[in-house]
């Protein structure tokens, strides 16, 4: 069964925007795993353009189910995920013109350097995972690179124009997680708006739900309570059941 993390960045691009204290991104993790979300996916970006260090300490305390830092393969990074522990450190590119992240990490192109951020992540416990297209030579240079799991980028499915498009794009990333799974690799996949439920739920993977939705959700406050109504009655249950204690 699909499991959900929520990436709650872009509560925090609002907030940033306003140069206010709100909306909150803590807040809006414990909503999140009220209604049944497993984990809490934050970006710590290198120009903090929106999560700040603050947010992610008090997430550490804060978060019940997986507190997943996402994270540029730099040295700054590695000694704050050191510090703060999170239990999944998950590296992705990162570009200071772009908008979003783009396009999967270049693991097999990096496979000399991050060695030397993913090995002391590793020794303290810290669940590794890599942020990669859905391609076989990426998958083998995870394996070799020691990753606990890869995360496939699902945004070539996402933005895919035509049926036959998507069709690709949603097979090459089923065999990305098959390919994955015989590696010994964990398969959890995101960054899109419209995500392959039917595949991520048949590999049993985790999914974060991309930030670019969270908008549409703040702004509309009757949607919103009334999902929030929902989950009380039905997820928030499931959760308070499965929570860590």
């Amino acid at each position: 069964m699909a499991k959900l993390c929520v990436n709650v960045d872009h509560v925090a691009t609002i907030r940033q925007a306003r140069q206010t204290d709100e909306p909150d991104p803590v807040a809006a993790a414990l909503v999140a795993e009220r209604a049944g979300a497993v984990g809490i996916t934050v970006h710590l970006r290198e120009d903090r353009r929106h999560i700040q260090d603050r947010d992610l300490r008090l997430l550490r305390q804060v978060v019940r189910g997986k507190l997943n830092l996402e994270m540029a393969a730099v040295a700054e990074m590695r000694a704050i995920a050191l510090e703060v522990r999170p239990e999944q450190a998950t590296l992705v590119p990162e570009r200071r013109q772009e908008v979003t992240t783009e396009g999967g990490l270049d693991a097999a192109g990096q496979a000399g350097r991050l060695p030397g951020i993913i090995g002391p992540l590793r020794q303290a416990g810290i669940a590794l995972s890599l942020f990669i297209d859905p391609r076989p030579g990426q998958l083998a240079a995870a394996r070799e690179l020691g990753a606990d799991y890869v995360e496939l980028n699902t945004a070539a499915y996402s933005e895919a124009k035509t049926p036959a498009g998507r069709k690709k794009e949603l097979e090459a990333l089923r065999e990305a997680a098959l390919g994955a799974r015989a590696l010994g690799l964990g398969v959890h996949a995101g960054h899109a708006k419209h995500h392959p439920l039917a595949l991520i739920a048949d590999q049993g993977a985790h999914y974060t739900l991309d930030p670019g939705n969270h908008s549409k959700i703040l702004t509309n406050k009757t949607e919103a309570r009334r999902h929030g109504r929902d989950s009380e009655q039905g997820l928030a249950s499931a959760y308070t059941r499965n929570a860590p204690q």
